[in-house]
């Protein structure tokens, strides 16, 4: 009987937060080593299954995975990143787009779908526009060319809020076009944190291959479980802040100064991390907010 309690204590505890929630829309954002964990793929649908039916509006944006760097060793390209970014020249940006739109997104809806959801795919380059991402290496003052890779210039989320008010989850690839008609290929952090800008979400939820974010790399209890906007040029600065996490937090950044209530970072394969961290006190990742909020 006391177990059957705890349960109840749980649902209880999460209650205040369903309530404040309800009909809010919330950006989650997946893909890296959490997609090759099949078991890992299902908690978190799972999760946004719950979510929506307790009437969240939950949009999710994901990435392809390590399914994407073999394909493109079966072709006989070399994988290379750049500052956390992939390297996607002209055959590899073929790969991508089949990989994401032909394979990752069609079974993720079908998954989402055996959960009791209505889901539907989007692919990003019906709905983001972009311009080609460059940047200035420091060092030698030459620019860096990572090919096709693009910077969201403009979202178009009529179609993801068509979605959302027809009780249907919104699943999008993070693909654009440049004003050239070519494809470009997104880091997925960056075309959620677009998305949830321009859909003014309640929260946009990097889920990642850490707990949060670390002050020591080398140690996973040494989580910042609450990141203020003013503390991170210099947590940037002395190099705790750098590579992959780079872009999420950049991202969280852009869109809480753009609306967004609040951004998380939080261990993609944790189980049920997505319920822990939006529906109870004490949550379990990085929260990044505004200076001045609680």
């Amino acid at each position: 009987m006391q177990t059957v309690i705890e349960k109840a204590d749980v649902l209880i505890e999460a209650l205040p937060y369903i309530q404040k929630f309800r009909g809010d829309i919330v950006v989650v954002k997946f893909g890296g080593s959490a997609m090759e964990d099949k078991e890992c793929v299902q908690n978190i649908l799972k999760d946004v299954a719950f979510m929506e039916c307790v009437g969240l509006c939950p949009v999710i944006v994901h990435g392809g995975g390590k399914a994407i760097s073999q394909k493109m060793k079966d072709a006989g390209l070399r994988p290379t990143f750049v500052k956390g970014l992939r390297v996607t020249d002209a055959q590899s940006i073929d790969i991508v787009e089949e990989v994401l739109n032909r394979e990752v997104n069609p079974e993720l809806v079908q998954m989402l779908e055996t959960f009791g959801c209505k889901a539907r795919g989007i692919h990003g380059e019906h709905i983001l526009n972009v311009v080609k991402h460059t940047e200035i290496d420091p060092a030698t003052g030459a620019p860096i060319d990572w090919g096709y890779v693009g910077d969201v210039v403009s979202v178009d989320v009529e179609p993801i809020k068509a979605y959302v008010t027809s009780r249907l989850i919104p699943l999008v690839t993070p693909l654009g076009y440049g004003p050239d008609k070519k494809l470009y290929n997104i880091n997925g952090d960056e075309a959620a944190a677009a998305i949830a800008e321009k859909l003014q979400a309640r929260k946009l939820v990097f889920l990642s291959d850490v707990p949060g974010l670390l002050r020591n790399t080398e140690d996973k209890s040494s989580i910042i479980s609450t990141l203020k906007l003013s503390e991170v040029e210099e947590l940037i600065r002395r190099g705790i802040i750098g590579g992959g996490m780079l872009p999420k937090i950049g991202g969280a950044i852009k869109a809480l100064k753009a609306g967004v209530r609040k951004t998380h970072i939080i261990d993609a394969c944790l189980p049920h991390s997505l319920l822990l961290e939006l529906f109870t006190d004490q949550g379990v990742g990085t929260e990044i907010i505004n200076d001045g909020q609680g």
